[in-house]
Formats: structure tokens, sequence, C-alpha cells
């Protein structure tokens, strides 16, 4: 039987599905953000591990356990994990209904941390709450519960946000009463980042620049008279400004890290091979993680941890900005916010870490040890994925 050939028409329809059939698969999130985070909490999973297996090994408090460390940090990564899949099944508008329950229910942990006997001291902080063999840290989750209240605050006040007594003033005095609770464990660092945080988010929703300028005079005084009126802060400034003068005192830390970015050069001694973390740098799994990698993995290893905050950032500032295209204030804020979050707490630890900026207790973002802050990172970042699904939803034509 002859071929017979189909109708034009036919072939017409059948050329013009297949340009409008997409070339290849389309991205349900964002690639580089999901590669960006996991290379971090993976790289911070093998240099937690390093850092620590020293005192591990020499500790009688960890059983002169070699992974110890390395097999907690495993479990609270995965925790985080589990909690990050948990928080991404919420949609935003659900984010934005519980954003003020849970930013009261995170000054009411502040609260309960200080109460004596509830609250857990530890090299002179009180900043942790008991529960069994866990730690539970309110400050880090106040780092999530700030951006998400600052972001439904703002979306509810975008009409006064030009007034400072109506726009203004009510979040300053929140944020102002937040922040007396965290010096008083203290917490300097997480205060700065949470402060970072809420106005940053108010800034970017359009409060007056005025107002915003008026507020960087105000906090650049304010922060001046907290270090001078504490010792200990007025100490770490000293330390921080001449390392050597006291390296075995004030400047001790410091000088460390110091000498672990100068041994490790452009490519580092090697992975495992630091000498800083046997016991000369303290910390050297939380604090000052970074410095170890700048020993063993050199200058190169430093600018990738680098990229790879840095393209975090800058895909969290993407998404929130064509969460905004389409009109998802909230959803936009919120990302922009955890972008904040990232760049700002990464920025000052590695600056500690090179003697850039005075010591403080922040830890490097999805990278150090610790459970709380691992989880919450985690969870701000499911967070942020969710806002990119629903924007990738809303382009498609989809209701996500």
């Amino acid at each position: 039987m002859p071929f017979r050939r189909r109708p034009k028409s036919s072939e017409a329809s059948r050329s013009t599905g297949r340009l409008a059939r997409p070339t290849g698969p389309a991205h349900e999130l964002d690639p580089l953000l999901i590669w960006s985070a996991l290379g971090l909490l993976l790289l911070g999973l093998v240099m937690v591990y390093s850092a620590s297996i020293a005192t591990a090994e020499g500790s009688r408090f960890t059983g002169y356990q070699q992974y110890y460390f390395l097999v907690r940090h495993t479990v609270f990564v995965g925790i985080g994990i589990v909690a990050g899949l948990a928080a991404f099944q919420l949609p935003m508008t659900q984010w934005q209904r519980l954003a003020p329950a849970l930013f009261v229910s995170g000054v009411v942990l502040l609260i309960v941390v200080l109460i004596p006997g509830l609250g857990r001291e530890v090299n002179g902080a009180q900043r942790w709450l008991g529960f069994g063999p866990i730690n539970l840290q309110p400050s880090e989750l106040m780092k999530i519960f700030a951006a998400l209240y600052a972001a439904d605050y703002t979306v509810r006040k975008l009409d006064v946000m030009g007034s400072f007594r109506h726009g203004f003033l009510p979040m300053m005095a929140v944020i102002l009463f937040v922040g007396f609770l965290l010096l008083r464990e203290p917490d300097f660092g997480a205060f700065v980042v949470i402060t970072t945080i809420a106005f940053g988010v108010l800034f970017l929703g359009g409060v007056n620049v005025r107002v915003f300028a008026l507020l960087a005079v105000v906090a650049v005084i304010g922060f001046i008279i907290l270090i001078w009126t504490s010792p200990y802060r007025r100490d770490r400034l000293f330390g921080f400004m001449d390392p050597w003068q006291d390296a075995f005192g004030k400047g001790y830390q410091l000088s460390h890290a110091l000498i672990a970015f100068g041994r490790g050069e452009w490519f580092g001694v090697g992975l495992g091979a630091s000498v800083e973390k046997l016991f000369y740098l303290p910390e050297a799994h939380t604090d000052f993680l970074l410095a170890v990698i700048a020993e063993e993995l050199g200058l190169v290893g430093v600018a990738v941890v680098v990229a790879l905050f840095a393209l975090l950032v800058q895909r969290a500032f993407v998404i929130g900005r064509e969460a905004i295209k389409l009109e998802r204030y909230f959803s936009g804020l919120v990302a922009q916010g955890i972008g904040l979050w990232f760049g700002v707490q990464s920025f000052i630890n590695m600056g500690v870490n090179m003697g850039l900026l005075p010591t403080k207790g922040l830890t490097l973002p999805l990278m150090s040890f610790g459970g709380s802050g691992v989880v919450a990172n985690c969870v701000a970042l499911a967070i942020l994925l969710r806002v990119d699904w629903e924007v990738r939803q809303l382009k498609r034509g989809a209701t996500p």
C-alpha cells in the first residue's frame, strides 16, 4: 500500500506542538540555590570533623571519641533537613498568618532563657534552654521569626511606611525590647544580626530614606556606647585592634586564627593537617571554622566558601525580587530578609576570623557545629525554596 502523505494542516499542528513544548524539563526549584546550600552543608560536615577530631580525642567530656562532634553534627544536619522538608510544605500565606505568633513565642523563649535555673550558662553566657541532652538556643530561632515578622509588619503597614510615628517607631520599639533581652544573655552578635534583618526588611519595604539614615547614625552611636560601657566588649575591641600586644590573653583567639591563615598560603597544608586545631585555636569547629579551612585548604578553599555564600545570597535576593514583581510582597521580603541574614552573619564570621572585625560569638551559617543554628539555617532555606517554588508555579499559570 503506497505511503499517503498527511494533510498539511496536521503537519502544521504537529510543528506548532513541538514549538510549544519546552525543550527540556522545567526546573521546579532554583538549582544554583540548592547546589550552593548543599555544597556549604557538605563542606561544613567535612571541616567540622577535621577541626574537632583532636578536641574530641583528648576530652573527657566527649569520652575520648574522635567521631563525637561529627556524629552529633550529622544528626543536627539530618534533623535540619527533616525540619526543612516539613517547613517547605507550608504555603507562604500560612507562614504570614503564623508570623506574629511565632515572633511572640520567640520573645517568650528569650525571656525564659534568662530565668535562673531554666537557662543554661556556658562560658559566662546564658543562651541555652536544656531539654535533656539537647540544648535549644532561642536566639537562632529568633532570626527566622524576625525575618517573618518584619516582612508581615511591612506588608500590613505599606500605606504608612513613610511615617516615622506610624510605620517605623512601633517596629523599632519591638526590636529594641528584643535587643535588651539578647544583651542580657549576653549575645551581642545575635543582636546585630536580628537588628539588621528587621530594619533591612523595613528599608526594602519602603521605609523613609531619611528616617533610615537617622536610624543608621543612632545605631552606630548606640553600638559604640554598648561597647564602651561593657568591659569585656571593650577588651575584645582593643584585642582586635592589636592582637599581638596580648597574644596570650585578649588577643589569643585572633592571633592563632591569623597564624592559621598565614600557614595556609595558597593551597593549604592539606585536609586534616592543621596544627592550630591541636588545642591552640579555641572553638575551632564553631566560631573559627574558617581559620581551619584557611590553614588546610588555603586561599583557594576560603575563596570557594566566599563564592558559595555570595551565590546563595544573590539567589535569595533574585528570588525575592521575582516574588515582588508578582505582587507577592510578603514572600519577596521574607526571601530578601533570609538573604540579609546569611549575608550579614557570614560576613561577620569571616571578618572575625580574618581579623577585620572584633571577636563575636557568631557561627558560620550552614557550616559551623551547632544544633540550633544548623536546624534554623535549614528551615530558613526551606522557606526560601518555598518562595521560589511558588513564584515558578505562578509564572507557569498554576496555583501554588
